[in-house]
């Protein structure tokens, strides 16, 4: 199954394992048993949105295997000269999503500013970003995704999120690719 690909038929599929995974939207952590059957409704940028028991959980592409998936790894070459290909910093932000929006967060407007710095443990990148919501409870998931992310780009030594909520985001911020992917546009 390719798990970066906007659109799937929502599926039942057994749990293999037993699995941690977070509702959504407000982030609380659980537990879905081994032989549960979920409806697997997104499988976007190495984490899957299942609905679970009448609620929305999302679980992160470390478990795939508990789905019966292989954990997606991006793959990028790194420059012999020790320096960031800021193509590949942008790239690894767009593979990750929003577990309820099957939009990026570059295309969904919520990365504000990204830079490269150099700093006492070498090339950082400092990322700001904001949410569609300040009260959203999968904050710190999204922050921890691009975290995680960024860091598998070939000569990142540091990456920080400053999570910002001015100014507020709007469904403008969203790119016209975005806006069709909704039907908003």
């Amino acid at each position: 199954m390719n798990t970066t690909s906007h659109t799937m038929q929502r599926r039942l599929v057994p749990v293999q394992r037993t699995c941690p995974a977070r509702l959504v939207p407000t982030g609380t952590p659980i537990q879905i048993p081994a032989g549960t059957f979920v409806t697997l409704t997104q499988a976007l940028g190495n984490a899957y949105t299942v609905i679970v028991n009448g609620n929305m959980a999302r679980i992160d592409g470390a478990d795939a295997d508990a789905l019966g998936f292989e954990q997606q790894r991006k793959r990028y070459q790194a420059n012999s000269d020790g320096s960031v290909n800021m193509d590949d910093v942008w790239d690894a932000l767009r593979s990750v999503y929003d577990p309820e929006i099957p939009v990026n967060v570059v295309d969904l407007g919520l990365i504000y500013d990204c830079q490269l710095q150099r700093s006492e443990v070498g090339n950082a990148i400092a990322v700001t970003m904001t949410l569609t919501a300040p009260g959203c409870g999968m904050g710190p998931v999204l922050v921890d995704d691009i975290k995680q992310h960024v860091a598998q780009v070939p000569n990142v030594d540091a990456v920080t999120v400053d999570l910002v909520f001015d100014p507020p985001w709007s469904r403008d911020m969203m790119t016209e690719e975005a806006q069709l992917e909704l039907g908003l546009f």
